[in-house]
């Protein structure tokens, strides 16, 4: 494929830092849906919290076309300290993992055009 016939990277026009925030999502919502600025604030944050709340419960997340969130059990294991090469344990312990979906990936990769609004 010629880089003519490459599509081009989505782009939000309202976003201007790397990072998407919250704050940014919540104007996103104002923006595209006509939420108030009040309303759309308190989606994103509502939208977290049901997240946050089930992945501390021990249950995963999985969104359609996005990816999913795995809470998955780490078992102890020796490590050891950079600096002075001190052996210390590390415990066992809960961590957080992200698997995109193959239809994210292709998307963010250019293979295939993304369809419009993610609905």
């Amino acid at each position: 494929m010629s880089t003519e016939e490459m599509p081009d990277p989505i782009i939000l026009a309202s976003i201007e830092t790397p990072t998407l925030t919250k704050a940014e999502l919540a104007e996103l919502l104002f923006d595209r849906l006509g939420l108030n600025k009040r309303e759309s604030k308190d989606m994103v944050e509502a939208f977290f919290e049901i997240v946050h709340g089930t992945l501390v419960g021990g249950q995963d997340v999985k969104l359609s076309g996005f990816g999913n969130f795995n809470i998955r059990r780490k078992a102890p294991r020796p490590g050891r300290n950079p600096r002075t090469g001190e052996s210390i344990p590390i415990k066992a312990r809960n961590v957080v993992t992200f698997h995109a979906s193959h239809k994210l990936k292709a998307i963010v990769q250019g293979d295939t055009p993304p369809e419009g609004d993610f609905e």
